[in-house]
């Protein structure tokens, strides 16, 4: 899980930042209209992942990094695929995806060091 946390917090996201921005321009709510607006992001975060990799998931660069990656690789195939872009949109999903990117990886790291805290220490094997 650990491994994963960054993520899960980079495609939920997405999946907010797709399905506020859906909702909020009265869309409609079908699979496929989702995924429409999803894939050039999608695509976006694994070149990010791809980019941050080498360094890990976890910190702060990698965050700004894969938020950066989504943006300009999402944005680039928007307006390849004719679904077109404006600032306000280009500033905005700068600002929510940066925001829960890397808002998201604090928490998950402050969530994971609770958790390790609660666990029981683990039990030690008699000496023979």
């Amino acid at each position: 899980m650990r491994r994963f946390a960054p993520a899960l917090v980079d495609v939920a996201a997405v999946v907010l930042f797709v399905a506020i921005g859906r909702s909020s321009h009265h869309h409609q709510e079908t699979v496929r209209g989702f995924l429409s607006t999803a894939w050039p992001f999608a695509v976006g975060l694994g070149v990010g992942w791809a980019l941050a990799a080498r360094g890990g998931l976890w910190g702060r660069r990698a965050g700004l990094i894969v938020c950066s990656a989504t943006v300009a690789v999402g944005m680039v195939l928007r307006v390849v695929a004719g679904q077109g872009t404006a600032w306000s949109f280009i500033l905005v999903a700068l600002g929510f995806l940066g925001a829960v990117m890397l808002l998201g990886r604090t928490l998950a790291r402050w969530a994971l060091r609770l958790v390790d805290r609660a666990a029981p220490p683990a039990p030690v094997a008699p000496d023979r």
